[in-house]
């Protein structure tokens, strides 16, 4: 898979740990990959039922210590409601107490779920925790509470699917905040939609948002790789 991404003109992979288990085989992985593999380590708010802030706080802490360059993937999701809201806000409002105590940044996911994370995200922001909107879907008005607090938005390979229609949406994220995304092993871009996604594919992503901006590819993608070391502090 790295050896595809490298061909593809990739130079490494910030793998997600939206849990306390994905996070240390994430670890692994980086350990074994040096300057290559990230991670971080998180609670997605589908599991925000059994987060425990005593407990999974102090593991998230304890991760943070032994290298993981940020806290998520957290967040809010009414779509599904796999937690009760409530929980949701709880975990997601820790974990960004645990970022801002850190210094680390956020990977934010939301869906269905706009006014809650507008409050948090501009709460965050005035906190000086800095962060990302993943796999961004959501409205103009989220995007730039999200921008305003110095966050980045990044684009998935949904932007290549004949339903994606807002142009608009693509165009309005600056250079310097904007990013792209796998979120492997789902939303794989056209033309391997409906596949088991993988990093290398983002080229097809990045393709699209340069056509879509009106910007060359390899000027777009240097943006792209300057924004990930800037936000995840990477060397």
């Amino acid at each position: 898979m790295l050896a595809r991404l490298s061909a593809a003109g990739g130079v490494g992979v910030i793998c997600i740990g939206e849990s306390l288990v994905a996070a240390a085989g994430a670890r692994r992985v980086a350990q074994e990959r040096p300057g290559v593999v990230w991670w971080t380590v998180g609670v997605h708010p589908h599991d925000a039922a059994s987060y425990d802030p005593p407990g999974d706080g102090a593991a998230l802490r304890e991760a943070i210590a032994l290298g993981a360059v940020a806290v998520g993937e957290c967040g809010l999701d009414y779509h599904y409601d796999h937690s009760p809201r409530p929980q949701q806000r709880r975990a997601f409002a820790d974990q960004l107490a645990i970022a801002r105590e850190t210094g680390r940044p956020v990977v934010v996911h939301t869906r269905d779920a706009e006014d809650d994370t507008i409050a948090m995200v501009r709460e965050a922001g005035d906190a000086g925790i800095t962060g990302v909107l993943h796999c961004y879907t959501g409205s103009h008005a989220l995007a730039e509470v999200g921008l305003a607090a110095g966050w980045c938005i990044s684009f998935s390979g949904i932007i290549t699917f004949k339903k994606w229609d807002d142009l608009a949406l693509l165009r309005a994220v600056p250079d310097d905040r904007v990013l792209i995304e796998s979120d492997s092993p789902y939303l794989a871009p056209v033309p391997y939609r409906g596949k088991r996604n993988e990093p290398a594919w983002c080229a097809y992503t990045l393709q699209r948002l340069a056509e879509v901006r009106a910007q060359e590819v390899g000027a777009l993608g240097a943006h792209l790789l300057e924004n990930t070391r800037r936000l995840f502090r990477l060397d």
